[in-house]
């Protein structure tokens, strides 16, 4: 390579190294506008709607919903098995406890009854004679032992025969409605078939549960009211008759039981009820609408609306902080705040997602979110 060559390429790298130099400096210069632009405009302002927190009296109240079961209620059926030979009712009937239903055939167990007793009555006249016999020092004692023994075993077979007769005759264990019929005159039924269904619907229970949350809510002998779609425009009153002694692991709720008198039976077993356990008198609660509020696992939030002094164009700015709330007790679409707001705080109600700490905000209030404390579904 020549001494004019070698300068020729030094000077083309030199011109190569200027150029990209160059590049590289404009696309450094020009970044740097663009963060200056983007500074300078600074963050939009969100759209969001807000409520200023206020106290409201609230009287204290859970809702829970359950089933409704007869006090008492059975599937009737025959402990032994055999043929229908008498039936005493008619499907729907009130029967009173003891009150017979149904009568099996035991014609060849009476039969055999008469023979058992006649064979106690002979050992009862043998024990008699010999044990007279004893005082006159005629017989051993022995033998009027062994009578003995023969009598008691004797009447204890006439006491089982009576109780196998006895089972042949199926009896109301407690007052209450009868159901539908099951089995028909001369039908053989086995051992556990199911015969009529029985059911007390005076009183009636509602059981349901409750969250650990709300437990301070609930005590034996408070007032409950509860209501059913099956008897549209009723309510009835009742009282918390019982309450589980633990809480379910799982769940974490607790079993309540609720009493409800029922004398025109109205009330079925199986329904579905709705109802309302109150708490004495009235409190002053922090609201807000659920809306506004963000459950986390970590803790509730909301975020606050504050007045951040003037913007660049001299109109009022605003911007909001997120606080971690203590929420309680829920009615319809608002939530009692415990703590972390205070009455007058304004309280952003919806358009948190894009929000966080030191965001710029316009409240647009002309769409607000439920906050109705007793909502009511509307019928399409």
């Amino acid at each position: 390579m020549t001494k004019g060559t070698s300068k020729r390429m030094l000077i083309m790298l030199l011109i190569a190294a200027l150029v990209f130099g160059a590049i590289y400096g404009f696309q450094l210069f020009r970044n740097s506008m663009i963060q200056k632009a983007i500074r300078g405009h600074g963050q939009p302002p969100q759209a969001v709607s807000t409520i200023v927190a206020q106290l409201q009296t609230w009287q204290p109240s859970v809702e829970v919903v359950g089933n409704l079961r007869a006090s008492s209620g059975a599937n009737l059926a025959a402990e032994v098995g055999g043929i229908v030979s008498a039936i005493h009712f008619e499907s729907g009937a009130t029967v009173q406890a003891g009150q017979v239903l149904i009568e099996l055939n035991a014609a060849p167990q009476i039969a055999q009854l008469e023979q058992l007793k006649a064979a106690a009555a002979l050992a009862q006249q043998n024990y008699q004679r010999d044990l007279a016999q004893l005082k006159v020092q005629a017989i051993s004692q022995a033998v009027v032992d062994t009578d003995a023994a023969n009598l008691k075993s004797a009447q204890a077979q006439v006491a089982t025969q009576q109780a196998l007769i006895a089972q042949k005759t199926i009896r109301a264990p407690f007052s209450g409605r009868l159901g539908i019929r099951q089995v028909d005159l001369g039908q053989y039924v086995a051992a556990g078939t199911a015969l009529v269904n029985l059911q007390k619907l005076d009183p009636m229970f509602l059981d349901f549960t409750i969250p650990q949350t709300q437990i301070s809510l609930i005590k034996v002998g408070e007032k409950i009211s509860a209501s059913t779609s099956a008897l549209p425009g009723k309510t009835f009153t009742g009282r918390i008759a019982a309450i589980e002694p633990q809480i379910d692991s799982a769940t974490r709720n607790l079993k309540v039981r609720a009493r409800f008198s029922n004398h025109e039976g109205v009330l079925l077993p199986g329904l579905f009820a709705t109802a309302r356990v109150g708490d004495g008198g009235p409190q002053q609660y922090i609201t807000l609408p659920n809306s506004a509020v963000a459950y986390n696992p970590y803790g509730s939030t909301v975020f606050i609306v504050k007045d951040a002094g003037k913007g660049a164009d001299g109109k009022p700015k605003l911007t909001v902080q997120q606080r971690f709330i203590t929420t309680g007790l829920t009615r319809g679409d608002q939530v009692a705040v415990l703590s972390g707001i205070q009455a007058g705080d304004t309280v952003v109600t919806a358009g948190q997602l894009k929000l966080h700490n030191d965001t710029p905000v316009f409240v647009n209030n002309s769409i607000q979110p439920a906050n109705n404390p007793n909502p009511v579904v509307q019928d399409e």
